[in-house]
């Protein structure tokens, strides 16, 4: 696994063995901001929100989530499952509290510490839970309001984006929950909208993707 730095500063991850990164080389903190705080955070009017992650990976989306409970003081308990946990080493190299979050340099790590399945509570906005596990054959419990969906993308994990498992989070989500997503590909979009969802398509990152999508569960 290599450190490498992308467009805006920050750094990602690139597996050789996948021949994918963690995040877009155009700019990984970029890239998260917009997809997930600002077109999936921010968009939920839930004053409370459960969030669920698909690919905790870095940690990055969860610490940016983190910093906006801090800044808005809104209470937010966020779930992430994770098959493939980062060593902690490696986690320091990507150093994301330098670029954002100075002051919070010891939450960022404490997100990878952290026990696995259980409630931590990071600050008194907000709660981590963590699940070491393979998504694919999880049994969430039900009741979340925002879903960031984060794996790699279709071409190089497709057991990671098949209907049955869009079906399965469509049922995880309370109603007017929202899932947003990267990829931005007609299959994809497909099949949000066969599990039930309201799919959009949204203008990518600056620099980055030109399209993303943000799902939401309608009646």
């Amino acid at each position: 696994m290599n450190l490498e730095q992308t467009a805006d500063g920050s750094f990602t991850l690139y597996v050789p063995e996948l021949d994918e990164h963690y995040h877009s080389v155009k700019g990984a903190l970029t890239e998260s901001q917009h997809i997930f705080i600002d077109m999936g955070l921010k968009h939920s009017s839930v004053v409370s929100p459960r969030i669920l992650e698909i690919g905790l990976g870095t940690g990055l989306n969860c610490f940016l989530t983190l910093l906006a409970a801090e800044e808005t003081q809104r209470r937010i308990h966020y779930t992430g499952i994770e098959r493939y946990p980062l060593d902690i080493e490696i986690v320091r190299k990507l150093d994301y509290p330098s670029i954002i979050g100075k002051g919070h340099e010891a939450d960022y790590f404490t997100i990878h510490e952290v026990p696995w399945e259980k409630d931590t509570s990071l600050s008194a906005w907000f709660t981590l839970h963590k699940l070491e596990g393979d998504f694919t054959t999880y049994t969430f419990e039900k009741g979340y309001d925002i879903i960031y969906f984060d794996a790699f993308a279709p071409e190089k994990q497709p057991e990671m984006w098949e209907q049955g498992l869009f079906d399965k989070l469509y049922q995880v989500l309370n109603e007017g929950g929202i899932l947003t997503t990267y990829c931005a590909k007609g299959v994809v979009r497909r099949m949000l909208q066969t599990a039930g969802f309201k799919v959009e398509r949204l203008p990518g990152p600056p620099g980055g993707k030109r399209e993303i999508l943000r799902a939401t569960k309608t009646t």
